[in-house]
């Protein structure tokens, strides 16, 4: 079996990696891939842009590719499903229509409103002036959400006034994310515990993995601005089995349900991050059409199922009700990241001391590119490294001792990666 991977971050590197595992797999191609992918074997990093989908379908019809997988959210939400189905090439990830979960918080949260699933109130905006005099009204804390495709950047959690007015500003006025910035939605503030969770599904069946939880803001204890994801660990303490049940009937469930019932049938990763409160009240903060990064690191680490049969069952409407295997360990990334992120940052720094894949770490590759025998960065978010232990405890050390041998310079990376999970254990 041929498969395409498409993406070029840590993500991609990791379900690269795994689907190359698989005993049906031949052939693994990664568009455009990293400097990670390009050292993995089996893997063969393909020049074609993530968006570029009319070069990718065409490279898929003349490789003779038997599944391709997409990874980012940018594609999905432009089409690439629907572009891929319409030459008979299978494609695992939802049609444009239903990647507008992700695509527009607008239409996530009106559909959440509409299937009576639990999320935090909100109102939505085009006008600056109308936002400020909405901040004023209700007061803070608020959080303040790009309507669009913001790379993980498009959320500012304000628990002052005078945050929550520069966050609409710089979003309205001085559209500092362009289109996807033109419309935001101005929503309550949630206390609790947030967990990833995250299911594959052909609109019908349903197969949750493990859960998840990822780290979203810049600095330790989960201060400063927000970012792509800075760690994650498997699995959330905080999904316990009831738990699990209840984001899966209360949830995930309706959702998919009520995605059908809107001719939208939903086939492909569903993600939704969820907010967990003292007294076990769900709520969604907001709904992915694509696995999580960092979230998949951790989980590739622990997943013993085959991801590219299963993903080639569900975009054939072949998928069958299933439990995935899972190794008993926690799995922990930490992300390793360039001076400056998520604002400005430079790229092409040499980085040194990678070590090799061991049966406990393995270093996941972001923002890299492999030139002339040297791995250089090429984004803000450039490692993962992920590692296996007993509990978070455990794998928190050895990722961390792998973590402190890598160097470049201006580096940086969060230092406590999993506290929640490691206060518990204690």
């Amino acid at each position: 079996m041929k498969v395409l991977i498409v993406g070029n971050g840590g993500r991609e590197h990791a379900l690269a990696w795994k689907v190359s595992q698989s005993t049906l797999v031949t052939d693994v191609f990664v568009a455009p891939g990293n400097g990670g992918t390009e050292q993995e074997p089996l893997v063969k990093n393909i020049p074609i842009s993530s968006n570029n989908i009319e070069e990718l379908a065409e490279f898929a019809l003349n490789n003779k590719i038997d599944i391709t997988i997409v990874g980012p959210e940018g594609p999905l939400v432009l089409g690439i499903t629907d572009k891929f189905k319409s030459l008979n090439l299978n494609c695992f990830g939802p049609s444009k229509g239903a990647a507008q979960l992700e695509g527009s918080k607008e239409f996530m949260k009106d559909f959440l409103i509409k299937h009576n699933i639990p999320t935090a109130t909100y109102q939505s905006f085009t006008d600056a002036s109308e936002a400020i005099t909405h901040i004023k009204n209700i007061g803070c804390p608020l959080v303040i959400k790009a309507d669009g495709l913001a790379a993980g950047k498009g959320v500012t959690v304000a628990l002052e006034e005078k945050d929550a007015i520069k966050a609409v500003q710089e979003c309205l006025n001085n559209n500092i994310f362009g289109k996807a910035g033109s419309k935001l939605i101005i929503e309550e503030f949630l206390e609790g515990e947030e967990a990833s969770f995250i299911v594959l599904t052909d609109g019908d069946i349903i197969i949750p993995f493990a859960s998840s939880q990822d780290h979203k803001a810049r600095d330790n204890k989960d201060l400063g601005p927000n970012t792509g994801g800075m760690g994650a660990y498997s699995p959330a303490p905080v999904v316990t089995e009831y738990i699990h049940n209840k984001i899966m009937n209360e949830i995930i469930i309706p959702t998919v349900q009520g995605m059908r019932n809107e001719g939208l049938n939903y086939c492909g990763f569903l993600y939704a991050g969820v907010m967990i409160d003292y007294e076990n009240n769900l709520k969604v903060l907001e709904f992915n059409c694509r696995f999580g990064d960092p979230e998949t690191q951790p989980i590739m680490m622990r997943l013993n199922s085959d991801i590219a049969k299963l993903c080639l069952e569900a975009s054939t409407c072949s998928l069958k009700e299933q439990s995935l295997e899972w190794k008993q360990e926690v799995s922990l990334g930490v992300v390793m990241a360039s001076g400056g992120y998520p604002f400005d940052y430079e790229t092409g720094m040499e980085i040194f001391n990678l070590p090799p894949e061991t049966n406990l770490t393995k270093v996941f590759h972001a923002g890299t590119s492999f030139k002339d025998g040297k791995t250089l960065t090429s984004g803000g978010r450039v490692l993962c490294v992920t590692a296996l232990g007993a509990d978070t405890t455990e794998a928190q050390k050895e990722a961390y001792k792998t973590v402190k041998r890598i160097k470049w310079d201006k580096c940086f990376y969060r230092s406590d990666i999993g506290y929640r999970a490691v206060e518990r254990e204690k």
